[in-house]
């Protein structure tokens, strides 16, 4: 799907405010309310905007711990890496999953409520023989940066 500025505009301003008024959207973007709002509906069909969501700020409702994990696997044969991914997806306190090339497989961002809460997470993993060969995990003491968008305008430019 090729996409234009306006298309851009209106990804830039979602990203930034996903409970924006048809109104507000349409002045952004300067494109009367009906053109503004069928562009975002087609950008919803091609599956560019995926879903909305809200910024929960988990610190203040709960005392908790962030970890980065990452996994070396023993093998990567498709079964053996579909199996670990399956595991993953299913695991709630995993909140993010990247699979990376190099000295490690996986990089995997969890939430626990204590060190406690951590190895059970863990141990249930390693015994379900998903193919872990090895696990290393960081504390997080302070998040510098979150994610709050992504540089359409920039990726966009450049292409």
């Amino acid at each position: 799907m090729k996409l234009d500025n306006y298309d851009i505009k209106i990804l830039q301003a979602i990203q930034k405010n996903g409970r924006i008024t048809k109104a507000k959207l349409s002045e952004l973007v300067g494109l009367s309310v009906s053109p503004c709002f069928e562009r975002l509906r087609r950008l919803e069909r091609a599956g560019i905007v995926r879903r909305y969501l809200a910024d929960v700020d988990i610190d203040r409702l709960f005392r908790s711990i962030t970890m980065v994990v990452e996994f070396t696997l023993r093998d990567h044969t498709t079964a053996s890496v579909l199996q670990f991914e399956t595991a993953i997806i299913k695991c709630r306190e995993a909140v993010e999953c990247h699979g990376v090339n190099g000295q490690i497989d996986y990089v995997v961002k969890f939430v626990f409520r204590d060190i406690d809460h951590y190895q059970s997470v863990i141990s249930n993993l390693i015994e379900l023989n998903v193919g872990i060969d090895k696990v290393t995990t960081f504390i997080v003491t302070k998040n510098v940066k979150r994610f709050s968008e992504y540089p359409i305008d920039d990726l966009h430019s450049a292409s």
